[in-house]
């Protein structure tokens, strides 16, 4: 399939952010990688340099192409002038509404009019973020969620708001095939579809642990052998981030009130300690520095 090349804006070079630019550079789109620190966007840009050499190690990926999709990544600190440049948005910065928001408002006042912004939120409706856009943009604003890693994770959860309008969903639909990526479309909901179902998961085997039911290892390996997951849950709150499932957690119970959706204790208390899992070298379990 031929794919007419876009111009995407990516907020957010992180674990989310520059796995989504990757995959949009690797579809043949140019991407502007955004940090308001350019070390930060720099640094984002060289992950993704970084995955690419590992495929071409792997025989998976031709350097030339590697090359090429590198190429189409530019690392800025400049969001005005980025968002102006921009047929497509998407925000992967932290999971917060005040800081999601923020951003969305500077966006909207630099980007072109017929721009879509898309968020990759994992849990905040979508129409309380697009109220931070002014009303002509809310029928262009919409939920693109990727899951991590983005360049191996197949699934994009699409949502729409309230507002969002059908040529803006049939865009996002024709973006995840360009991506080679399958949708799913969830209300607008807190949590959606997949984090509806495995924040309240995850806390349930972060009760038991803090419950001395089993130890870390223990849970984990029932968890993988007995129901057949390829990864326990400690560990996978680990690799999610314990701040990311805090916030996940608390908006889940905020929009619902039910008891087995409050983040445990134990979270709090490893949030609180600085320990947020593989980012910091410990969470459930201890990481040796790569």
């Amino acid at each position: 399939m031929e794919v007419s090349e876009r111009r995407v804006l990516v907020c957010g070079a992180g674990l989310m952010g520059h796995g989504i630019a990757q995959v949009m550079a690797a579809a043949g789109h140019r991407v502007l990688l955004y940090e308001p620190e350019l070390a930060r966007a720099e640094a984002g840009r060289a992950r993704i340099g970084g995955n690419l050499e590992r495929q071409v190690a792997k025989g998976k990926l031709e350097q030339q192409v590697a090359d090429e999709v590198l190429a189409r990544v530019t690392a800025t600190s400049e969001l005005e002038a980025s968002a102006a440049q921009a047929t497509l948005v998407v925000e992967a910065v932290f999971e917060d509404l005040d800081v999601k928001g923020e951003l969305f408002g500077a966006v909207d006042a630099s980007a072109a009019p017929d721009a879509v912004l898309a968020s990759n939120t994992s849990s905040i409706s979508i129409s309380r973020l697009a109220a931070f856009t002014t009303p002509e943009r809310r029928s262009r604003f919409v939920g693109m969620h990727f899951f991590s890693p983005v360049p191996v994770m197949p699934l994009i959860e699409l949502i729409r708001g309230a507002e969002t309008d059908d040529a803006t969903e049939a865009l996002v639909r024709q973006l995840a095939v360009e991506l080679g990526k399958e949708v799913i479309v969830s209300r607008d909901r807190s949590g959606f579809i997949v984090n509806r179902i495995l924040m309240p998961y995850l806390a349930e085997a972060m009760r038991a642990f803090e419950e001395g039911l089993g130890t870390a290892e223990d849970i984990d390996t029932g968890a993988r052998l007995g129901l057949n997951h390829p990864m326990g849950p400690l560990a996978l709150a680990d690799f999610i981030g314990l701040d990311v499932c805090l916030h996940i957690m608390e908006v889940l119970h905020e929009g619902f009130g039910q008891p087995h959706m409050a983040p445990p204790p134990v979270l709090r208390q490893l949030v609180e300690a600085g320990h947020l899992g593989q980012k910091t070298g410990r969470g459930f379990y201890d990481y040796p520095p790569s």
